[in-house]
C-alpha cells in the first residue's frame, strides 16, 4: 500500500462480504488504503476474508450482520460511526444463490416462491442498508453509497426474470435515493456487473 492508494483514510462499510463480490470489493478497498468494516452472516466467511486483508497489511473490522434485520443493521452502522468517525462508502453485495431464485426457468414455468426470493432478500436488504447509510452520510453531508446489479436489469436472456426483476428495482431504488439525498451531498451509486446474478447467500 503506498501513500497514494486512492481511498487512503477512508472508512468503508461492506455488507455480504463474505460472497466472492463482496470479498473482491472488501480486499481490494483494503488495498487501496481504506479501513474496511466486513459483515456477513457467517462469522467463519467473513472471518476469512478479515485474515486475507490482514495477511497484506489491511485495516479490517469484522463482524455477523443481517441484513434482512432493519433494526441489527442500523445498530451496526451507528457502532461503526462510533468507532471510525464516520463512514465514506457503504457497498451492499448480499445475496441470494441462483438455485434458490431459479435462474434459468423461463417465467411460465417459474414457481412464485422462487420469483419472490430475490425480492425479498436483496431488495429489502438493499433498502435497509441503502437507508441506514443515507441517514449518516445526510448528518455528515457527504458519502457514497454503492449497489451492484447486472446485465438482467436489461431483459436480453432468457430465465433471468425474478433476478432481472430485483436489480430492476434495486437500480430504481438507487435513482429514488439518489434523487432524494442528492442535495446533502451523499452519493448513490449502481454498479452494473455483465452477466453477474448476485453475490453470494446472504453471507
Amino acid at each position: 500500500m503506498s501513500s497514494t492508494s486512492i481511498l487512503q483514510g477512508k472508512r468503508a462499510v461492506i455488507f455480504g462480504a463474505g460472497g466472492s463480490i463482496g470479498t473482491a470489493v472488501a480486499r481490494e478497498f483494503a488495498a487501496e488504503g481504506a479501513e474496511v468494516f466486513i459483515s456477513g452472516r457467517m462469522k467463519s466467511s467473513v472471518e476469512a476474508v478479515a485474515h486475507q486483508i490482514i495477511a497484506n497489511s489491511g485495516k479490517v473490522h469484522a463482524t455477523v450482520v443481517d441484513t434482512l434485520n432493519d433494526a441489527a443493521v442500523n445498530e451496526y452502522v451507528d457502532d461503526v460511526v462510533k468507532q471510525a468517525g464516520r463512514i465514506d462508502i457503504i457497498l451492499d453485495a448480499a445475496g441470494p444463490l441462483a438455485k434458490d431464485y431459479g435462474n434459468g426457468k423461463i417465467a411460465v414455468d417459474l414457481p412464485v416462491e422462487q420469483f419472490m426470493v430475490p425480492l425479498d432478500t436483496m431488495v429489502r436488504s438493499r433498502f435497509i442498508t441503502g437507508r441506514a447509510a443515507a441517514r449518516q452520510m445526510i448528518k455528515q453531508r457527504s458519502g457514497v453509497i454503492i449497489f451492484v446489479t447486472g446485465s438482467p436489469a436489461r431483459p436480453h436472456v432468457p430465465g433471468a426474470t425474478a433476478i432481472g426483476a430485483a436489480f430492476g428495482a434495486i437500480e430504481n431504488l438507487a435513482a429514488n435515493l439518489a434523487f432524494e439525498v442528492a442535495s446533502d451531498r451523499a452519493r448513490m451509486m449502481t454498479g452494473t456487473v455483465v452477466n453477474a446474478t448476485a453475490g453470494a447467500a446472504l453471507d
